[in-house]
């Protein structure tokens, strides 16, 4: 498996930093995975639902640990990149079980129609916190269920 791209919308909020998006293998996408402001440091959860009894359950997760770290190191380092803290990505970011695969250049984004005739309103820089309702319609403007 193969971690082809990870999207970091960076939220203002005192214990969420950010949501993220990443893609598999080119064919598979993990939403609303969110970077966590722990006591020990930052970690990711994985996308879940509150169930019928008011716990949550993870939605999709590793099923091991050494995949769980190989996702986590990605994210953080990417997170650390797109905020300006290179050298914090690679003290507080864990290593990965196993040498991560080179990785293969990004594929052309193909600007669809009705994009082009949307106006578009200021975005923020990028890197720069954004709101949670902010994220949310970025998540479902770059949702391929949304038309």
């Amino acid at each position: 498996m193969e971690i082809t791209e990870v999207k970091v919308f960076p939220i203002s909020e005192e214990k969420l930093k950010a949501f993220v998006s990443v893609v598999f293998d080119r064919c598979f996408m993990v939403n609303d995975i969110k970077i966590i402001q722990g006591r020990e440091g930052l970690f990711i959860s994985m996308p879940s639902r509150r169930k019928k009894n008011g716990q949550f359950k993870d939605v999709a997760h590793p099923l091991n640990n050494e995949t769980r770290k190989q996702i986590e190191h990605r994210i953080l380092t990417e997170y650390h990149h797109l905020i300006g803290d290179s050298e914090a990505s690679e003290a507080k970011a864990p290593a990965p079980a196993t040498a991560e695969k080179a990785e293969a250049p990004e594929p052309e984004k193909v600007e669809k129609p009705e994009e082009a005739a949307k106006p578009e309103k200021p975005a923020a820089e990028e890197g720069e916190a954004k709101s949670v309702e902010e994220v949310a319609e970025i998540h479902l403007r770059d949702s391929f269920w949304t038309s």
